[in-house]
């Protein structure tokens, strides 16, 4: 089998909602889901980020913009939706890449206390 189109889900969530922590954890996301699923910036199709509405300091694509490769790969932003109980300053991600692993095999990645959200893929 060739390379396919696949989805690569991810979360993290801030401790404070600031320019510098936006970047750090952003970058730790998409490098964890780069490292474990075997993909270069290359094998990116688009990626698109939802926060809460708690994130105001730094669009999460901004932040994803700073890391190599990541120039020039589409990606949007939009808003979480507001439900109650939901994890704070949480910041989600979905990552459409080309890869030659099967559905089953792809690593999604849940850090910090999103990996409250799906604690099933977060091992």
């Amino acid at each position: 089998m060739g390379a396919v189109l696949r989805a690569v889900r991810g979360a993290t969530t801030l401790d404070a909602d600031s320019e510098i922590q936006v970047r750090e954890r952003v970058g730790a996301l998409i490098t964890a889901i780069l490292a474990r699923n075997s993909l270069r910036a290359s094998d990116l199709v688009s990626v698109v980020f939802t926060a809460t509405d708690d994130v105001t300091s730094l669009f999460p694509a901004s932040a994803a913009r700073q890391l190599p490769g990541f120039a020039d790969v589409p990606m949007l932003g939009c808003r979480e939706m507001a439900v109650a109980g939901g994890v704070p300053r949480c910041i989600r991600v979905l990552v459409h890449c080309y890869t030659d692993r099967d559905r089953g095999a792809i690593q999604h990645v849940y850090l910090e206390g999103a990996a409250s959200l799906r604690p099933d893929l977060s091992g």
